[in-house]
């Protein structure tokens, strides 16, 4: 990943001294005695790092006959069981069933959409799009393009093909790109739209800082006021998604769940997915973004809106310290 020049961490590590065995038998005995010691999923689950949890869940499955997935939706409710199931998937997969659920649910989740393609790199977005048809039977791109419209579809399916160049800037054509996101931002047209995404989606995240430094140069603007002033809805949305992912994905992070905590009054879904996707890639970034931004520590903000044990498990996943609060 191209992050300038912080050192990207998450806050889940692999676990010291990890015994799947041991740990498929305490889970078995959380969830399949007399009430369950929803304490002990937690303290498992969210202390060890994804390629550890399938480990557990194949011990899990050898010693029970049972499948660790469909015990804890059996066993747990509400959006307690969302974060405990998401941590049982693998990323790609997770990936994959949150870009399902946001396109086939009964409402459409453009949002998320938004966020994973924006963000997710071209190996990210290939395992993706692999998970999504073993799961699903059905093509992501096919479904993008059946489930969307206009030019914000355009632009998913773009970034969708996971064919942004990589590791290559050119000076001379960032001037020139900057000089076409200009035109594109005055003239507005359809084909004027399409240039814009093309640029967007496609160049690498080093040309890209030196294109909006150009459009910076030649328009007096920044490129985010120029893309807000210029168009509106979805596809507005999306295309200042990618402009803010290229210039620090920590930051863009911690404005999405700041909105989704103070905006749209907790919205579960997007708090769920960014702290589980971002967990062992960059969300003690996140978390450093968050506090520096607004003030509050993230974990302030979590502990404030949520309650009971959907509160410890997202706030095991944020790795908070009592300081932060």
């Amino acid at each position: 990943m191209y992050c300038g020049d912080y050192q990207i961490q998450g806050t889940i590590f692999p676990a010291l001294n990890f015994n799947p065995v041991m740990d498929a038998q305490m889970l078995g005995g959380a969830l399949q005695g007399i009430g369950c010691e929803k304490d002990m999923v937690i303290d498992i689950l969210t202390q060890r790092c994804n390629a550890q949890r399938l480990m557990i869940a194949e011990a899990y499955r050898d010693m029970y006959g049972r499948d660790l997935i469909m015990d804890l939706k059996e066993n747990l409710s509400h959006h307690f069981k969302d974060v405990m199931v998401g941590l049982m998937y693998p990323p790609a997969s997770y990936d994959a069933h949150e870009f399902w659920h946001a396109m086939k649910g009964a409402d459409m989740e453009e949002n998320c959409l938004i966020d994973i393609l924006a963000s997710r790199s071209n190996g990210e977005i290939f395992q993706m799009k692999e998970a999504y048809l073993m799961q699903y039977n059905n093509d992501l791109q096919q479904d993008i393009y059946s489930e969307t419209s206009g030019h914000f579809r355009d632009t998913l399916m773009n970034l969708a093909q996971g064919t942004r160049e990589e590791g290559y800037a050119d000076p001379a054509m960032a001037a020139q790109d900057a000089m076409v996101l200009w035109e594109a931002c005055q003239q507005k047209t359809g084909e004027h739209k399409n240039m814009m995404q093309m640029i967007l989606c496609n160049k690498s995240y080093q040309q890209l800082w030196m294109v909006f430094q150009e459009f910076q140069n030649i328009s007096g603007q920044d490129i985010v006021d120029a893309i807000n002033e210029c168009y509106d809805g979805y596809f507005q949305e999306l295309l200042v998604a990618i402009v803010l992912c290229v210039r620090d994905k920590p930051s863009y992070f911690a404005y999405r769940l700041y909105n989704a905590i103070h905006e749209y009054g907790f919205h579960n879904k997007t708090i769920i997915r960014i702290l589980i996707a971002r967990s062992e890639i960059d969300l003690m970034n996140i978390r450093r973004r968050y506090k520096e931004r607004y003030g509050k520590s993230l974990f302030h903000d979590i502990k404030h809106f949520a309650s009971g044990h959907y509160e410890t498990a997202l706030l095991a996943i944020c790795a908070g310290d009592a300081e932060d609060y």
